[in-house]
């Protein structure tokens, strides 16, 4: 201790101070602490802000693998933005199937603009076009169920320079939805169709996505059709038309249970096949019943499907009650029925003339023609170029 300490000791008051001090730093220490637990939680657990940042992490790794696949390669996603997409076998459920790799550093330079929405939409169908033809080393139905689509740099990857595009091929519904698909690209039948049963919205006065059949929808889907079956080569619209008005006929009146499509302002209509298609595979067509606006506008909304509900089951009528045999006399063995006596099955009779159903409303009409635009390409951005 030096001599100035001891020549001036502490006072009464001085300790006061120092001892006030001292608690305020120790509820310090106290309050910091509370304060750490209070956003950490207890010792070795992460706050959420860090679980969220270490997912972010995740995820954009998962991006940028994802988004650099190579041909062959299946992706799916979730969320809108494609934030959490995801590499997946082509035969599992996916949104997209990367079948090739372009470079437009050559017309796009760095430190040029992006494209525009035109620019792009051409360089989807000349690049990526050409990249699925040679993928599916055959031709790319054009009115078909897949359509052309590209995972393209972001905002910030274009700035840094990044001009690879990949090219893929997608399932896209008319009102812009992406479908799930579940085989390889090359495996896929072209053919633009849905499975019996399905009804697609309606957007407007045309055709939209999917939708319960419960709700407001343009066309319920009651059967498909194979033109090949039919026509060894390409069958004029008029060929088309003369077949399936029969063909639809019947299976409509199966579908239904024979229903007057008339008397409910419905029509039966179904598609016709352009050549395009026929050449790429798209022999399959859809019969659908939808309904027309009284002033042929558009499409009118319906509610309700039309497919025949079964009918209950009748409840299963007692056993009669076998004759007991007469006092004295032992019950006789029953043999086989012989024709003509009781027992034997009776009189089927004729099961009614099935023959097809005229048809009714307007019926031929395809309403889904190649004219009613082009497919959407990707969405307009993806999270990583690659």
């Amino acid at each position: 201790m030096s001599d100035e300490s001891r020549r001036f000791p502490p006072t009464r008051t001085a300790l006061r101070t120092r001892v006030l001090v001292v608690g305020v730093f120790v509820g310090a220490l106290v309050a910091m602490s509370l304060s750490w637990v209070f956003s950490l939680g207890p010792l070795g657990v992460e706050s959420e802000a860090e679980r969220a940042q270490k997912r972010a992490e995740a995820a954009l790794m998962a991006r940028r693998q994802a988004f650099s696949s190579p041909p062959g390669s299946c992706l799916t996603w979730t969320a809108a933005d494609a934030s959490d997409v995801k590499k997946v076998s082509c035969t599992s459920e996916h949104l997209f199937e990367v079948v090739g790799v372009v470079d437009i550093a050559k017309e796009f330079p760095r430190g040029a603009r992006q494209p525009s929405a035109d620019q792009w939409r051409a360089i989807t169908e000349e690049r990526c076009g050409e990249s699925a033809r040679e993928y599916l080393q055959g031709p790319l139905d054009p009115y078909g169920k897949l359509a052309l689509g590209m995972l393209r740099p972001d905002d910030q990857q274009w700035a840094d320079g990044h001009r690879k595009l990949h090219c893929g091929l997608q399932w896209v519904a008319p009102g812009g939805e992406l479908q799930t698909l579940t085989q390889p690209a090359a495996e896929v039948n072209q053919s633009n169709v849905w499975e019996p049963g399905t009804c697609l919205g309606l957007q407007g006065k045309t055709v939209g996505d999917p939708v319960d059949c419960a709700q407001e929808h343009s066309y319920e889907m009651v059967g498909l059709v194979d033109l090949a079956e039919e026509f060894d080569s390409y069958p004029s619209h008029e060929e088309q038309m003369e077949f399936l008005d029969r063909r639809c006929s019947r299976i409509v009146e199966d579908y239904t249970g024979g229903a007057d499509l008339r008397a409910q302002g419905l029509i039966l209509s179904w598609d016709l096949r352009e050549r395009e298609s026929w050449d790429a595979g798209s022999t399959l067509v859809n019969c659908k019943v939808g309904a027309k606006l009284k002033d042929n506008s558009g499409l009118a909304p319906v509610r309700g499907s039309i497919a025949a509900q079964p009918k209950p089951a009748e409840p299963a009528k007692p056993a009669e009650p076998a004759d007991p045999a007469e006092p004295g006399k032992p019950g006789e063995p029953a043999g086989p029925a012989q024709s003509g006596e009781p027992g034997e099955s009776g009189d089927s009779g004729d099961s009614g003339d099935s023959g097809e159903s005229p048809g009714s409303g307007e019926q031929g009409e395809s309403a889904e023609s190649p004219e009613s635009g082009e497919p959407a390409p990707a969405s307009a951005s993806s999270p990583d170029g690659g």
